[in-house]
């Protein structure tokens, strides 16, 4: 059977996995991941991992049998229609994501972007600065979402005395479920952690913007369909939202013109949030322990329905 791998697999990595699939399967991986057509190589596959395009999978190669997404996203493929087994990675990238929302916030509060450009100049400006900064401690906090990545967020700031609080369409065990529960709860809150998935677009509108404190800060870390970003900005450059850290923008690489860009308040961490270094090596062991699932008839790790979006 063959094996075609869309992903960003360096070269050891490549050779790694290659040594460890199983007798039997061939192997071969994408070499231009920008072509307006699929590569042969994959129309003939029966196993697929990786995310490529999903304009390549329109129609779905007919062989296919067994796909693992190696993201924790799916929501660009939510119009395919597969007749075979689907996975994604789930919880993997849950806590580095978290972490690095965490992260974000605390060099906002403690104005580290600012401290970090005065350091490149050498300039010194100490005891003026410290009426500046602010605490996580205590905050109020609302999650935008009660997956793996919400509660890890909740998890790490817990730690920090946060009164967190989760938004949920369905899940039982968040605290708000509706539009209006979200607006009425919002003038309260001091920050909101998006981690919305890509079916909730256009989540975080004008209007839900407007409901913040001007000293309310915004991370996200979801899919940055999910923000109104024209909002998003307006409100940043009028004073009317303290700062936000952005892991996910509408458009991917931000334009270089992209007005973000040049805000002192906003930190932009460019869809680094899920890395860490063993990164590869644990996809690679997802897809593997999941490939022997399937061959033996077992039930996958993070099976996905597409139509669903999770």
């Amino acid at each position: 059977m063959h094996l075609f791998v869309y992903s960003d697999f360096s070269a050891a990595a490549r050779a790694e996995l290659t040594r460890q699939l199983p007798a039997g399967l061939d192997v071969e991986f994408a070499t231009d991941r920008h072509s307006a057509q699929p590569p042969a190589a994959l129309q003939t596959a029966g196993l697929l991992l990786g995310n490529p395009p999903a304009s390549w999978l329109t129609p779905l190669p007919p062989q296919l049998r067994f796909w693992q997404i190696d993201s924790a996203g799916i929501h660009q493929y939510q119009e395919l229609r597969p007749d075979f087994l689907v996975a994604n990675m789930g919880d993997l990238f849950a806590w580095p994501c978290a972490e690095t929302m965490v992260a974000g916030l605390l060099a906002l509060l403690r104005g580290v972007p600012q401290l970090a450009v005065w350091q490149t100049r050498r300039h010194w400006e100490g005891g003026a600065f410290r009426q500046r900064l602010g605490v996580l401690r205590g905050r109020r906090v609302l999650v935008l979402g009660r997956g793996s990545i919400g509660l890890a967020v909740a998890q790490q700031l817990v730690g920090f005395g946060c009164a967190v609080q989760f938004v949920a369409r369905t899940d039982p065990q968040a605290q708000l479920h509706t539009h209006a529960e979200v607006l009425a709860t919002l003038p309260a809150t001091d920050i909101v952690v998006n981690c919305l998935p890509g079916s909730a677009t256009g989540y975080v509108s004008a209007e839900l913007l407007a409901a913040l404190p001007p000293h309310a800060l915004y991370a996200s870390v979801g899919r940055g369909s999910t923000t109104d970003e024209p909002a998003l900005l307006a409100a940043l450059q009028a004073g009317r939202l303290a700062g936000a850290v952005l892991d996910v923008t509408a458009q991917e690489p931000l334009p270089s013109d992209n007005p973000l860009w040049g805000l002192p308040q906003v930190l932009l961490t460019q869809h680094t949030g899920g890395g860490y270094p063993e990164e590869e090596a644990d996809r690679m062991k997802v897809f593997l322990r999941n490939l022997g699932h399937w061959q033996r008839g077992e039930p996958l790790e993070n099976a996905v329905t597409l139509g669903r979006g999770y």
